[in-house]
């Protein structure tokens, strides 16, 4: 099962040398954005997905987009501080804020759905504490980056091509760190605390250290996504970025796609973006809020049917596939 979950070297440098002529194809801009939006959600999904595949279900992680997007632009905004630089001080504030609260939480034995409950009122909150101060914020109208025109000092370009390139980036390194936590220690010892923490403490694992560990790590790679897509976007609202509904959707494409495979969180970020693109652009505002629906409906569909998600489901079925085969032969 191993070998069919990865795919060959071969066939990821075509894909990866594919992806690089990408955008100098002539194709329209709007091709480009998409695929923009799908790297940023690709990684920040492969993020979420670090503690989701272990048992620990976060609904905070639009909270730790909103917290680095916001330091960054508010900073950028009022001190013409460089993003370049506003993203370290806003990174710096999402690894404190996860590393306090994953460590209360963890140290008093939040797991399951109080777990998920908790970091639900941590978004929340977030997104009250941003639109409480409207006056910096801008509050639920929004906050607009400042346009500088082509100023790469700051993280604005006149093409692209550099955000495609940024969020590109952005995807090797989360699922590069996916594969770093795959080949370490802490993967069995993560492995174990989602079986059974009680079991894992008894041997000697330090289950508030490794949990605490990974959230912050998620957290980071989650902040970085905030960054360019706000960055990209140039505007940041805390309805679309920061509330409860933008962490369901990275929450939606890692159920869609399948958060136990590497791929997985990748395949529901294209599928969920494309339908949310395709019903935007072939229907404009008459099916407007209509994609929720159809989210809950698959979501339901994929939680009864295929709780491993599509691109888990396809490569458990190969497997039994080849197994039987071999069995037969």
């Amino acid at each position: 099962m191993k070998r069919l979950a990865n795919l060959p070297t071969g066939a990821l440098l075509f894909i990866l040398l594919l992806a690089i002529i990408f955008p100098f194809a002539p194709l329209s801009l709007y091709y480009t954005h998409v695929m923009i939006l799908i790297f940023i959600w690709a990684a920040v999904t492969t993020a979420w997905s670090y503690m989701a595949r272990f048992g620990m279900i976060s609904l905070c992680h639009g909270a730790w987009m909103g917290i680095a997007a916001y330091t960054s632009v508010l900073l950028f905004n009022f001190y013409h501080l460089s993003p370049w630089m506003g993203m370290w001080l806003g990174l710096l504030g999402v690894a404190i804020a996860a590393g306090v609260i994953g460590y209360a939480c963890f140290r008093f034995g939040l797991i399951g759905h109080y777990f998920a409950v908790t970091t639900l009122v941590i978004t929340e909150l977030v997104a009250l504490v941003i639109i409480a101060f409207r006056h910096i914020t801008g509050g639920r109208l929004g906050l607009s980056v400042k346009p500088l025109g082509t100023a790469p000092l700051y993280f604005q370009f006149e093409s692209k091509v550099p955000f495609y390139f940024a969020a590109l980036a952005l995807l090797l390194l989360s699922l590069y760190i996916w594969r770093k936590i795959d080949q370490s220690k802490a993967q069995k010892a993560l492995a174990a605390i989602g079986e059974d923490e009680v079991a894992a403490s008894s041997i000697g694992i330090n289950v508030v250290r490794y949990k605490t560990g990974v959230a912050v790590i998620s957290a980071l790679v989650t902040g970085m996504g905030g960054i360019v897509y706000g960055q990209y976007i140039m505007y940041l609202n805390p309805i679309t970025m920061v509330s409860i509904g933008a962490s369901l959707v990275i929450v939606f494409m890692g159920i869609l796609g399948g958060m136990l495979t590497l791929w997985g969180p990748m395949v529901g970020a294209i599928l969920m973006t494309g339908l949310q693109e395709y019903i935007r652009i072939a229907y404009g505002t008459v099916l407007m809020g209509w994609a929720w629906v159809a989210y809950g409906v698959i979501i339901v569909v994929m939680i009864i049917f295929l709780p491993e998600g599509l691109h888990g489901t396809l490569i458990e079925a190969l497997h039994k596939r080849r197994m039987r085969k071999a069995a037969r032969v």
